[in-house]
């Protein structure tokens, strides 16, 4: 008489043969890449789940969406001078793409002047520096030295370059 198989029998070892089949992809390294990435998307969604909405700043969101930290901007005027400008911080806003704010700006700008070429340095609290039309506009404590002896001190002051 033959011998009949248990279907229990059966079952039990096809759901096995399964599990041999999948270990090779968890033991290669994949499978924990993949176990760690669910965990930690499940515990970032839970952050952002209870993260309140009042604690948002929106309209800091909306108008200071390109910061910069030790900004230089380096260039010539339309006289082929060499300015420098270095500022601790800045910010673009979306209303004003051509203007950077700048806070505590400080640099160096070459003009021409009777007797030759004149450095002045310059510094400020804030500034708004146009890109299109290169025009820096410094305010707040504005103080410029000349290599000529040249002192100026005010409260703002507009620099076309």
């Amino acid at each position: 008489m033959p011998v009949q198989q248990d279907k229990r029998n059966f079952i039990i070892i096809s759901k096995h043969k399964r599990l041999t089949r999948l270990s090779p992809f968890f033991f290669t390294g994949w499978g924990l890449v993949m176990v760690v990435v669910l965990v930690v998307a499940f515990l970032f969604s839970k952050q952002i789940l209870w993260t309140p909405i009042t604690a948002v700043n929106m309209r800091d969101m909306a108008s200071n969406q390109f910061k910069m930290t030790n900004a230089y901007f380096v260039g010539t005027d339309k006289d082929n001078n060499p300015f420098k400008i270095h500022a601790e911080s800045g910010h673009k806003e979306y209303e004003k793409p051509d203007i950077v704010f700048l806070e505590k700006p400080t640099g160096t700008i070459t003009r021409n002047a009777d007797k030759g070429k004149v450095v002045e340095n310059i510094s400020a609290k804030r500034a708004q520096f146009n890109l299109k039309e290169k025009i820096l506009t410094l305010i707040g404590n504005v103080r410029i030295e000349s290599s000529n002896g040249d002192k100026t001190i005010t409260d703002k002051m507009v620099i076309k370059l």
